[in-house]
């Protein structure tokens, strides 16, 4: 018993480690999308029913025997397939579909491996339940989730702050090969061991006794639907959070977390489900998230939105997975039983990070899984009793018609919307027909450019752009002696930087979302319009100037925020040299840390002085016409050229951030630049 738990334990423990490591080595290869993530979670989620299937296969049609020796044959191969570092061949080149790209990269850096750790839990399982025929099986479920939680937890609270990623990877494939000797030794033992006597079947673990009878069709597609929906609403959540702030471990964990802990609540004991008290609290809970996904005013609000998702999820979880205990089969067919809860996952998973992005027009799909969420309420409380069957439709019906709500909210005043892996766009326009008649384009829920098409204003910079902000105060104050001007920008957006553009200017334009080049292009006309020549390079900025010869810039704008989320991998150490290497001597880099949530000019400022730079904030109260609050902070190895007019009469000082480390590619701690007063 306690060699089969500790095996259990240590692969799942392993499994949910290695998601979160190869999740952010690959990440800043993708330009920091949330979407990153939520590839990687379609990946293990259709790994793990490839080895559920291997698990349930094997035990139907070999001998316990031929078990041992198949799988400890895979697990040497396995072994000779480490480290799971991967290789720079898989690095984007900008034209690549990524989604395709990160299953390609996952399937052949950690492919076996993590295939032969999801089929762990059920295989061993079943050897358990052949060893102790009396005994329950599914508290080792239960134990199995609560590894993976702890794996989860401590990865970004003990092991990211202080461990490289390149050691995570060697340190993990140790661990790996420990993990894979257990197994081995799980598998032998299982063949001489014999089947214990007992008088009864225990159900003194808490957990109802399965029913011995066959589980039916209708049992098991009851199993997938309920898995699919806690699956669905896991992803739709997560990309909810991330997208507005970062897409880091720390958020990607919360909501992975919460969608474990009802694993294992629901798998341990009775006692954590009451299913009449869930049933009530899942049907206020859907309309609650209903309501703050559909009000415009609410996604604004971190905390809130934070709280109400992750709580609502927690409930919604526990509901499905509450479900599936109550339904569980006797252990004779657990491995079919984990089988179709993996099916299940899957299912979601790809519904969310592989459909929606190429049907849905935005991120539709968490509005439409709460609807989904509350049709399986319905159709299972109906069963309990009348009243729950109302509170169920009530709970359909608000969170359809908060969905149409919101989606014609998202319409409202808009042109085109495009949605890819990057993200989602917006153009609208506003008072048509009038003197004040504009054009924006809308990152997720963030402005990023505005203009306004008549003859006498389409070529005035506006928005974070303006001749007040730091960007136009550095551009402003390059002596006319240095032209024609290098400028550099790393996001595109609207283009608006190239009303700055003089003839014999290059304006040089870096950004991974193609969709972005199109529609600066084809609503808006600061490019056709600028006098300078304009250059665009697609693909990923950091990687792009990797592999470019130094471009000689004057000015360096890094300006790549999407919503209000960060490519962390753009603020490091490590590309900052990256950018100093393109910049002239006395040249300008300029960041734009605009952010409702962040606070990132603390962060720029160790980046400068860890480099040997001189740093100055230009905050704008975006009270100049057309303009909008913004900071920028602006470097340069030359002090002179920052007390130039017009910079040093905007310029403020730097507050540090008590106890902020440096940020590099092997470090960096959003939590600590949260904004203490919004």
């Amino acid at each position: 018993m306690p060699l089969y738990a500790a095996t259990i334990f240590f692969s799942a423990f392993l499994l949910f480690l290695l998601q979160p490591i190869m999740a952010k080595q690959i990440l800043p290869w993708f330009g920091g999308s949330a979407a990153v993530w939520t590839t990687c979670l379609v990946f293990f989620q259709t790994m793990l029913l490839l080895g559920y299937a291997y698990s349930d296969a094997v035990t139907r049609r070999l001998s316990s025997r031929g078990q041992a020796r198949l799988h400890i044959a895979l697990l040497a191969l396995s072994c000779a397939l480490l480290p799971i570092v991967p290789g720079a061949q898989w690095k984007p080149l900008g034209s690549e579909n990524p989604s395709l790209l990160i299953l390609g990269l996952l399937a052949a850096t950690i492919g076996l491996p993590y295939f032969l750790l999801s089929t762990t839990s059920p295989l061993v399982q079943a050897w358990f339940a052949r060893s102790f025929p009396g005994k329950s099986p599914y508290r080792l479920f239960a134990l199995s989730n609560l590894a993976s939680m702890l794996a989860l937890l401590g990865y970004p609270f003990a092991l990211e702050p202080w461990v490289t990623t390149r050691l995570q990877s060697y340190g993990w494939s140790g661990a790996y090969v420990a993990f894979a000797l257990l197994t081995a030794a799980s598998g032998w033992y299982s063949l001489s061991a014999r089947p214990a006597r007992t008088a009864v079947a225990p159900a003194s673990d808490g957990v109802r006794t399965a029913s011995e009878a066959p589980p039916t069709r209708g049992r098991q597609f009851l199993w997938t639907a309920l898995a699919a929906t806690a699956s669905y609403l896991l992803l739709a959540v997560s990309n909810h959070i991330c997208q507005n702030i970062a897409s880091i471990p720390l958020l990607w964990i919360a909501p992975l977390s919460i969608y474990l802990l009802s694993f294992i609540l629901c798998f341990d004991s009775t006692r954590w489900y009451r299913r009449e008290i869930f049933l009530a609290v899942l049907a206020a809970a859907l309309g609650v998230m209903a309501w703050a996904l559909a009000d415009q005013e609410l996604t604004h609000q971190l905390q809130l939105q934070i709280g109400v998702f992750c709580a609502g999820l927690f409930v919604a979880c526990m509901f499905c997975h509450g479900e599936l205990a109550r339904l569980k089969p006797a252990p004779r067919y657990l491995t079919r039983f984990y089988l179709m809860i993996a099916l299940g996952g899957a299912i979601g998973s790809a519904l969310v990070g592989l459909v929606a992005p190429l049907v849905l027009p935005a991120y539709f799909e968490l509005a439409f899984g709460l609807v989904i969420c509350a049709a399986l309420l319905v159709f299972q409380a109906h069963r309990v009793h009348p009243i729950f069957a109302v509170l169920g439709v009530a709970s359909f019906l608000f969170s359809l018609g908060a969905a149409g709500w919101g989606i014609h909210g998202f319409y409202e005043n808009t042109v085109s919307a495009t949605r890819n892996f990057y993200g989602v766009l917006r153009v609208q326009e506003w008072n048509a027909g009038t003197a004040n008649y504009h054009r924006s384009l809308i990152h997720g829920t963030i402005l990023h450019g505005t203009q306004y098409p008549l003859p006498e204003l389409e070529r005035k910079p506006t928005t974070y752009y303006t001749q007040s902000s730091g960007i136009g105060r550095a551009l402003e104050s390059l002596h006319p002696s240095m032209r024609p001007l290098r400028v550099g920008v790393i996001g595109l957006g609207t283009g608006t930087i190239a009303t700055y553009g003089s003839k014999g200017d290059v304006y040089r334009f870096y950004d991974i979302n193609p969709a972005v080049i199109g529609i600066a292009k084809r609503d808006f006309s600061f490019l056709s319009r600028s006098d300078a020549t304009i250059e665009i390079a697609l693909g990923d900025a950091r990687l792009s100037l990797e592999r470019e010869a130094p471009q000689g810039f004057d000015v360096l704008a890094i300006d790549a925020f999407s919503s209000d989320a960060i490519p962390v991998h753009l603020i490091t150490a490590e590309a900052l040299a990256i950018y100093r290497r393109h910049v002239k001597s006395g040249g300008i880099i300029a960041f734009h840390v605009t952010n409702r949530y962040l606070d990132l000019v603390p962060v720029v400022q160790e980046l400068a002085d860890a480099a040997g730079l001189h740093a100055v904030l230009v905050a704008d109260d975006g009270e100049e016409p057309m303009g909008s609050r913004s900071d920028w902070v602006l470097l340069s190895d030359s002090e002179t050229k920052l007390e130039a007019e017009p910079i040093e009469e905007a310029e403020e000082a730097i507050e540090p951030r008590a106890g902020l480390r440096l940020w590099t590619d092997d470090f960096n701690n959003i939590v600590q630049v949260l904004k203490r007063d919004d």
